[in-house]
């Protein structure tokens, strides 16, 4: 019986459904479908409304189906509850370190899936053409790998905004020919397949037919750096924020010229109609420039960096290889479960290069080049043993660190205790008071280490409770213990990677 079916009721359908599914839908409805196709009710046409019953139905789902797939894919993004990206393997872009996954790219884009409030899932790649292919698949939502927005990147993503800007430099061995401009040449020149600067000379050799490359898809960044310094190449391009970070370990590279300069790195997205994942990144950059949230993570990879010292970091490698070990046992011994003993060990190195005999013309003597009165208020009664100066150098640190509001987070709050240790915590609240009264945030180094040179200045110290002091040195001796302190840890992190190769080797060699 044709009564025997049920009327199919469709409560609500949404808005973008086509006229056709509509008419369809109202098809659906049995007693006007007999009307339409039927004029008995024989057997035969029950069985044939039947079929066309479920035809109806099965194309009515899947047009339906189909339209509710419309969501945009920021909305799929937190549908899923993950932001997924690709990443290259660098310093620059992600590692992993001491304390886990790390990098500039990783931190930010890490924000930003906090800022969407979903995890962050990630790929990283050695290869610059997979950054690409995944992002072009549609296997990540974005690329995150300090990436140049390039004209032939640009007809091909959706690029964010821009969040930082670098020059692309050559860059050789420090003693070997150094070429002035691109005609004078003269060996091998490497590049990364893929990336920018294969695109830049691909430019340039338009006005330079000479100019000749070649492109490595195998090595990453560093593998690159270390070829030119082993004199396998003889030149290779970096950008401006990897060769400060290269050279913290390698002082022997040396830059030729630039060749670009203001590049603007950005996320990269597939290009279509969809610009929703975009129009969140804008907003993110936004905020992150508004808040100074994006300067402050610049700051903590690069901002201790831009000074170059050749001789100084070249002298600092030689010591951490040869002399450090012989204190390293009274370092960790004092740094134990409160401090790390090579954070520690980078303040010995900044106060007297190691030396226990150390002594200032002020006074101050030892490993940690403490003051008398200091000394006798940690309870150490020679400040000349290496031993007890470190004790007492560890305690002053710490002392410093538990003074600040527990407000204050990493790593501003050891940043902050550094420049405490040099100049003294009084005057290091009479700079961040100054900072507050200017408009600055005085719980971030970013802020107060522009105003401690204020302290030098009457028209600013006279306004202070402790007066005068040579605030441009605190600023200094901070940001030469943390390069210290990032090159211990590399220095460290690569003994312990080959020590468990060696391990590894041995345990295959006896199985």
């Amino acid at each position: 019986m044709l009564g025997a079916y049920p009327r199919i009721a469709i409560v609500a359908r949404a808005s973008l459904i086509s006229l056709f599914s509509d008419r369809l839908l109202d098809l659906i409805n049995i007693n006007y479908i007999s009307r339409v196709f039927f004029l008995t009710n024989s057997s035969h046409q029950q069985v044939g409304l039947k079929w066309l019953y479920f035809v109806a139905i099965f194309i009515a789902l899947s047009l339906v189906g189909s339209q509710s797939d419309n969501s945009t894919l920021l909305q799929k993004i937190k549908a899923r509850g993950e932001l997924r990206i690709v990443t290259r393997i660098g310093p620059t872009t992600y590692f992993i370190g001491g304390n886990g996954s790390s990098g500039f790219e990783y931190d930010l884009a890490a924000r930003f899936a906090e800022y969407l409030g979903v995890k962050l899932s990630v790929i990283a790649t050695d290869d610059m053409r997979n950054v690409f292919r995944l992002v072009n698949s549609g296997q990540v939502d974005m690329a995150a790998a300090g990436l140049a927005i390039t004209p032939e990147r640009d007809k091909l993503f959706d690029f964010s905004p821009f969040y930082q800007k670098i020059d692309i430099k050559l860059v050789f061995k420090q003693g070997n020919f150094w070429p002035r401009d691109l005609e004078q040449l003269d060996g091998n020149l490497t590049v990364l397949a893929g990336s920018s600067h294969s695109e830049l000379l691909l430019r340039l050799k338009q006005d330079h037919p000479n100019l000749s490359w070649h492109e490595n898809s195998t090595l990453a960044v560093d593998d690159l750096v270390d070829e030119v310094l082993e004199g396998k190449i003889n030149y290779t391009l970096l950008d401006s924020n990897d060769l400060i970070l290269q050279r913290r370990y390698h002082p022997e590279l040396a830059v030729a010229f630039t060749l670009e300069e203001n590049n603007q790195l950005a996320w990269a997205m597939k290009k279509n109609a969809d610009h929703s994942l975009y129009q969140a990144t804008a907003e993110f950059f936004s905020l992150m420039k508004e808040n100074q949230k994006l300067a402050n993570l610049l700051e903590v990879y690069y901002g201790h960096l831009e000074n170059f010292d050749y001789v100084g970091s070249r002298r600092f490698l030689r010591a951490a290889r040869k002399k450090l070990q012989k204190y390293q046992t009274f370092f960790e011994e004092a740094g134990s479960q409160e401090l790390d003993w090579k954070l520690l060990a980078a303040i010995s190195y900044q106060e007297s290069h190691w030396n226990p005999k150390a002594r200032s013309a002020t006074g101050v003597r030892g490993m940690m080049m403490l003051t008398l009165p200091t000394a006798k208020q940690l309870g150490i009664n020679n400040r000349l043993d290496a031993e007890e100066s470190i004790k007492g150098g560890s305690k002053y640190f710490l002392s410093m660190f538990k003074k600040f509001p527990d407000r204050i987070q990493e790593p501003d709050r050891t940043w902050l205790a550094l420049a405490s240790y040099n100049v003294g915590f009084g005057h290091l609240e009479d700079a961040r008071i100054l900072t507050q009264l200017m408009g600055g945030n005085p719980d971030k180094w970013l802020d107060v280490k522009e105003h401690l040179p204020l302290l030098r200045q009457r028209k600013w110290y006279k306004q202070t409770r402790y007066g005068y002091a040579r605030g441009d040195e605190p600023v200094q001796y901070v940001d030469n213990i943390r390069r210290y302190y990032e090159v211990l840890n590399w220095i460290y992190e690569n003994q312990e990677k080959n020590t468990d190769h060696n391990h590894d080797q041995i345990l295959a060699t006896n199985q």
